[in-house]
């Protein structure tokens, strides 16, 4: 096959579950976006391209602060308790966890005590 070039046109859209598609749709799943069928500018060649879904994440818009991660710290910890709260730390007494940014877990080498937060708080951190 050639090399794709930009000489191609769209003759045709196809959205999945409409007659032309069925095929890759049984073939590609959920992942099927559309199917489109492009010609050569001569008009000789035609082509079935298909679009596809490959990833899915999270969109996290910029200035939004990342969700806070419960941290367990010990009643008897006192000092480093006072080191969290200094650094806006809240406490949870649903989750009995602190909430922090990440980031504030990292900077006092607590990743390692990150447990996952049962029950959404409500509460959210300054």
């Amino acid at each position: 096959m050639k090399h794709w070039t930009e000489e191609h046109r769209v003759t045709k859209t196809l959205r999945p579950q409409q007659a032309g598609t069925l095929k890759l749709l049984r073939r590609f799943g959920d992942a099927l976006v559309c199917v489109r069928y492009r010609s050569d500018v001569k008009g000789r060649r035609r082509y079935t391209t298909v679009e596809l879904i490959v990833a899915e994440a999270p969109i996290r818009r910029r200035g939004e602060p990342p969700p806070p991660v419960g941290v367990k710290i010990g009643f008897d910890e006192a000092v480093l308790r006072q080191r969290a709260k200094e650094r806006g730390a809240r406490w949870d007494s649903t989750n009995r966890l602190w909430l922090m940014p990440r980031s504030t877990a990292r900077a006092l080498g607590l990743t390692h005590r990150i447990q996952e937060l049962p029950i959404r708080s409500h509460r959210s951190l300054p």
